[in-house]
Parts: C-alpha cells; structure tokens; sequence
C-alpha cells in the first residue's frame, strides 16, 4: 500500500526516504547520497539504487567481486518494515562485471495516515535486479533493469549510464538516465493505472589535494500519471466536525534536485564528509538538506562512525490539513509528506574487518551494524487520533523512528 517509509535517506542514492513515500533511511550504500524526494521516495529510490550500484566502482576500474547481505528494519510512526537485501557482483574478464540484487520489505502498518480512515494491514514488496558494467579504459558503462512487486504496485525500470575519468585521474564525470514503468492497483478492486518516469542525472567530481575531493550532482525527476495514492484521503470540515474524500492529485511532476558534497581525509586516518541539497518541484515544494558524516579507524580492523542529518521543506501548493468543503479545489491532498515538516537524523554504526584466512576463497570478510534515529515534526499536519479538540485544532504530529542495517560483506 502506499504509505510513508522505506527509505533510504533519506537515506540518501539513496532511495528511497521505496514503497510509496517512505522517508526511508534513504539509507543502504549510496542511498545515503540521493537527494531526497518528498514523494514517492520509494518508487523513485528503484532508479537510484540501481544506478548507485553500478557508479560506486572506483576510477577507471570495475566494482571488486562481492556478496552484500544486509539485514534492513524501520521501527517508527506505526510502520515497522523488515527484510534481506543481497546484492552480488562478479568479473567477467578484465572488462565486464555482472550484479544483481534481491531485496523484500514485509511491512506493517499502523501509521497515523492508515488510522484515520482505514485499519492496520500487512503486505511483503519484492524486488530483484540485473546489471552489467563495461569498462573500456578510463571509461565505465553501466546498464541495468529492476523489478518490483507487491500485491498492488509493480513497478519496473531501466538505467543507462556512463562515467568518464581524465585529467590523470583527477577528474570524473558522470550521466545516467533512468526510465520507468509503474501500474498503480488497489486490493480487492480492478483500478489500475500507470505512471511513466524519467530521471536525468549528472554529476562531476574533482580531486583537489591528496587529502580533500569535492562532488556536484544535478538530477532532474520528472513523473506523468497517477501519481497520487490510491488510498489515502483528504479531510474537510462538515456540519461543525470534518468528513473524508478521495485526494486529486496533479497528473504531472517535475522536480530538480542540487547537491553539493566534500570530503576530507584527516591526519590520523579518519574522514569527515559534508553535503548540502537542495530540491524543487513543479508542486511548490522546495526542500534543504544538510548532512555531515565523521568516520574513524580504531586499530587494524575496527571502524567507527557518527553521522547527523537535517532535513526541512515546505509544503505542496495543493496541501492542506483540512479544506472548507468537499471539492473546493482542483487538487487536494493531506499526505504529511506533502506538508511542511522536518526532520533530523542521529546515525552510529561499527564495522570489523577480517583479512584473508577466515574463510575459503575469500580475501576479505567485513561485518557492519548501524543505528540511525530519527525524529520528524509537521508544521501543518495534525494529528486526528486526539479526539477531544475541534476539527483543525488537534496537536501538531510528531514521531519517532528507528533503523537498523546489519550487514556482512565478502569480497573475493
């Protein structure tokens, strides 16, 4: 169903902030570096995971062989969603390297958006993916499609990028376009309808000591269909209380997202990591993000890290907490992550990495565990399950969260 979670990451390429707009964790990998996209962060996050995989080879050479398996949970807001996340990459010569990726999400939900007008639910969402990369030179190709489906969304997708290393080395620069195809359903119910998706991205990067390197991307979102949840319903006042209609959406999207990175190596081994976004959008949202990333060796094998992450928009043009009346305008919607919120994000997490021995055919094993906590605030969305104010008047809603990513890698 399309509820608010998943991410990462809000999580940032991210992601995902994955599921319907779910301010998931934007998270895994680089989902922690998209840009966050206050809608539909999930379905967009399928483009970006895809794309992110392929462009974290390092310069003018090909991902090393692989297996990631990590173990994702959101806990927050009445939404608690689980699963695996595989991913396996292999070489194939000196110029190709093979990836795929096998994700689930088993969600429950209990949100403050189901509550008011329906009952808790549960669903499983699966996903898998095939990519490849070609390396000719200081050149790197990528491709890729992802497959996505739970009992009433399926949504698939297709990227195409290329990154291009010169100015010995120093210099990288990047495009990637990602197509995709959604069919938005509804239980018990023959809806259907589809949204059609593009992503336009390109990012340079820039060595500027032996110590410090510096990153722009520009990425361009633009979606056509139906893009609103099925479910989900506005509020407007009725006879001294309020009473509940199907939200309208817009049937177009486009949105533009800047982001501006920098990371610095410290004397002593560690790394700090700065990163500024800034996101627009054809519906009125203009969004800023902040995010700093401290990491510290400890010894041969630990490695320790903090992170913080600010994050705050304005609301939709079309958003409201509660409308006059039924109709009383061309579009309507109530969807909190449409509102002006937000959030900040406290990250920890330790890895502990074993050299060759542990195991066979194996030259480097590393087990990882992080934490984020997460804390939201609504500016304008209220939160209807205190019965005893008048309509438009309830307390401000605010929630808390927790994610959790355990993880072990293989390289081979």
């Amino acid at each position: 169903m399309h509820e608010v979670l998943k991410a990462e990451q809000g999580a940032g390429v991210a992601v995902t902030r994955i599921l319907k707009t779910k301010p998931f964790f934007k998270a895994f990998f680089k989902l922690l570096t998209t840009v966050k996209q206050p809608l539909n962060i999930s379905k967009t996050l399928l483009f970006s995971v895809a794309v992110c995989l392929s462009l974290s080879a390092q310069a003018g050479t090909l991902p090393v062989d692989t297996v990631d398996a990590v173990f994702h949970q959101y806990d927050g807001g009445g939404m608690k969603i689980n699963g695996p996340f595989v991913l396996v990459r292999k070489s194939i010569g000196t110029q190709f390297s093979l990836n795929g990726h096998y994700y689930v999400d088993s969600v429950s939900a209990a949100s403050i958006d189901v509550l008011a007008t329906a009952s808790e639910y549960t669903e499983e969402r699966t996903e898998y993916s095939a990519g490849v990369d070609f390396l000719h030179e200081k050149t790197i190709i990528s491709a890729g499609f992802t497959n996505s489906e739970e009992n009433d969304f399926v949504a698939n997708s297709a990227f195409f990028s290329v990154s291009q290393d010169f100015f010995g080395d120093l210099s990288k620069i990047n495009f990637s376009y990602a197509r995709g195809w959604d069919e938005v359903g509804k239980i018990e119910s023959d809806f259907s309808e589809d949204v059609d998706r593009q992503i336009f991205k390109l990012g340079f990067s820039q060595v500027l000591t032996k110590n410090s390197l510096m990153g722009f991307d520009i990425e361009t979102i633009t979606d056509e269909g139906y893009l609103n949840n099925p479910y989900r319903q506005y509020r407007f006042s009725d006879a001294g209380g309020y009473d509940y209609a199907f939200e309208v959406y817009p049937e177009t999207r486009t949105s533009t997202a800047i982001a501006l990175r920098a990371l610095y190596y410290l004397p002593y081994r560690a790394s700090l990591k700065g990163e500024y976004r800034f996101f627009t959008d054809s519906w009125g949202i203009k969004a800023h993000t902040y995010d700093l990333l401290y990491v510290h060796p400890l010894g041969a094998h630990w490695t320790l890290e903090g992170r913080y992450r600010y994050y705050s928009q304005t609301q939709a043009d079309f958003y409201k907490d509660i409308f006059t009346h039924e109709g009383a305008e061309d579009h309507m919607a109530r969807d909190k992550e449409l509102s002006t919120f937000s959030d900040y994000t406290l990250g920890f997490g330790a890895s502990y990495e074993f050299g060759q021995g542990v195991m066979p055919h194996v030259d480097r094993v590393k087990i990882s565990a992080l934490f984020d906590y997460m804390k939201f605030e609504y500016d304008n969305f209220r939160d209807v399950s205190q019965e005893d104010f008048p309509a438009g008047a309830e307390p401000l809603y605010e929630f808390d969260a927790w994610v959790t990513r355990l993880s072990v890698t293989l390289e081979y």
